[in-house]
């Protein structure tokens, strides 16, 4: 049975700045420097960037400042990205210890920290680490804001990505379906988070062969992103090789066909922008 890759997991990798003195403006243009090489994809420069802003957060705030964690976390940023794995994680441990220090064992600033450090064990295939890390995550969110709170769908819906890696497809279909239930009442129809959780749930149904289940779901997450994202984002893209695949397998030939059609059209704007 061929697995649908397209799972998507919600969290925000960079961390805040904290600090209102005069040297954090300049550490802080620099760091923004590093955030914009990072998406630009230019990680050479970028990790030469990351060095020097850890460097200056480390003389200017100290070592377990925030912003220290800030630049730990950015540079192991970089460094997952491009798999080096074990240059990533020492810098993401310390990262977090830095934040819990700061801030204690289960306060809601170090959530982001914790899930970075998940998705990096993830990553290794180190599923039983990332899930103690992410349901530590979630359990201080579901203490901290309430079990309805939109960002408790978004630890739902990570710590089920760690289920669908292990093929625990059961587990996960529970945690995506607690996660939209919370998205249905607290966020627009429209909301690229309930996007992102329809996906994730269309691709365990289609995974447990239930692609008429899984069909409307992609078609409902396309429809939300195209909205939002325009046509051509490759977010959009995703979700549209989801419901190829899917309507493959229900026998729907002609949308198939429609939506090859149109995949291989965004595919050419993406090679070529202008």
């Amino acid at each position: 049975m061929r697995r649908l890759a397209k799972i998507v997991i919600i969290a925000i990798v960079f961390l805040v700045t904290y600090g209102i003195f005069a040297q954090t403006t300049t550490w802080q243009q620099l760091n923004d420097r590093v955030i914009e090489l990072y998406f630009k994809a230019d990680y050479l420069q970028a990790q030469t960037l990351a060095k020097e802003s850890l460097k200056i957060a480390e003389e200017t705030f100290g070592s377990n400042h925030p912003n220290t964690a800030k630049a730990l976390s950015n540079l192991a940023l970089i460094y997952k990205t491009q798999s080096r794995y074990e240059q990533a994680e020492p810098l993401y441990s310390r990262s977090l210890e830095i934040m819990e220090k700061n801030y204690g064992a289960d306060d809601p600033a170090i959530v982001t920290s914790l899930n970075n450090l998940a998705e990096l064990e993830k990553a290794q295939g180190k599923y039983q680490k990332a899930e103690l890390l992410l349901k530590r995550a979630l359990e201080i969110r579901e203490k901290h804001l309430g079990p309805n709170h939109p960002k408790v769908a978004i630890s739902l819906n990570n710590l089920a990505g760690v289920y669908v890696a292990q093929d625990e497809f059961s587990k996960a279909g529970l945690l995506y379906d607690r996660a939209l239930s919370i998205c249905s009442k607290t966020l627009p129809s429209d909301h690229l988070i309930t996007a992102a959780v329809l996906n994730n749930l269309g691709s365990v149904y289609y995974c447990q062969q239930k692609y008429a289940s899984a069909q409307p779901l992609f078609e409902n997450a396309l429809e939300i992103r195209e909205k939002t994202l325009g046509p051509n984002h490759p977010d959009v893209l995703d979700v549209l090789e989801n419901l190829f695949e899917c309507c493959g397998k229900t026998g729907d030939i002609e949308q198939a066909q429609q939506l090859k059609e149109r995949i291989e059209k965004i595919k050419a704007v993406l090679a070529n922008p202008q």
